[in-house]
């Protein structure tokens, strides 16, 4: 299926991470595109929007947030900041979690799970309607993953993801690890929800690494894909065909090399799965 937002496909991409910026901006290596943590980025000078410039000039470039919190209050200056920073890149689309990060008074810096209740996700749809109307192009909304649920909740989160979008009118970033994260800590099947997700609306995947605990898992981007996120991966661009792929990997960071091998595997799988 075709996503109804038009929004290209950018190929096979990586974070553009800091210790990479010299070599990435310098030495243009191969690769399609490139993500930002948009709240890096949303100052005025400095160094990281002196790489921000040149890597635009090079790539195609979209801002990823962490700070929304759109299960919160609203912030306007926050939004604002946001508008300024798609507009310098001329962002395709920009995308930030289905989540809340803390109170108008206290941000606890973390993705914390919402409960799955209609009056949050009437809350949740008046946020991004807001948020994409400010904007003035596509916004996605990526599924976090968790550590707990709430007993207020009334439906699954692929039911409550699924109602959001289709009643905010906006895309999904669908993170393929985070799905299976959320399942081995939940007991749910990963299967359901993967297929549950509105296909058409699908703009941009995720990819990442995990650890294992002793009785949970923890979305830590850390290290390589595991091979049941790759199955995984394959199964939705099977259903969903040809969608940009982001591979995440923020801690431990290897060489940029080393990122590109990531990125070739995914290219690999995508094309196996398409064919």
């Amino acid at each position: 299926m075709v996503s109804r937002f038009h929004v290209p496909d950018l190929g096979i991409g990586v974070g553009f991470r800091r210790p990479h910026f010299a070599e990435v901006v310098e030495g243009r290596p191969a690769m399609d595109w490139f993500e930002v943590i948009a709240e890096n980025f949303m100052v005025d000078g400095g160094s990281p929007l002196y790489f921000l410039d040149r890597l635009r000039a090079q790539y195609p470039v979209v801002p990823h947030g962490v700070g929304l919190s759109l299960g919160g209050a609203h912030d306007a200056d926050h939004l604002a900041r946001l508008k300024r920073l798609a507009d310098r890149l001329d962002a395709p689309w920009v995308s930030d979690h289905l989540c809340f990060t803390g109170t108008a008074d206290v941000r606890v810096h973390d993705l914390l799970p919402l409960p799955y209740t209609r009056a949050m996700a009437d809350h949740v749809v008046e946020r991004v309607k807001r948020v994409q109307d400010t904007l003035g192009r596509p916004f996605a909304i990526e599924n976090a993953s968790s550590y707990l649920t709430y007993k207020a909740s009334v439906m699954p989160e692929w039911e409550f993801l699924a109602d959001v979008v289709e009643r905010a009118d906006c895309g999904v970033l669908l993170d393929v690890n985070n799905v299976y994260v959320s399942a081995m800590n939940h007991g749910f099947d990963a299967h359901t929800y993967l297929d549950a997700v509105p296909a058409d609306r699908v703009v941009q995947i995720h990819l990442a690494g995990h650890s294992v605990k002793a009785k949970y898992r923890l979305d830590t981007h850390d290290g390589p894909v595991c091979d049941e996120v790759w199955a995984l991966y394959q199964r939705v661009i099977h259903r969903i065909g040809s969608v940009s792929t982001l591979i995440e990997w923020d801690d431990q960071l290897p060489s940029f090399a080393r990122l590109q091998e990531e990125a070739a595997l995914a290219r690999r799988l995508r094309a196996e799965a398409l064919a």
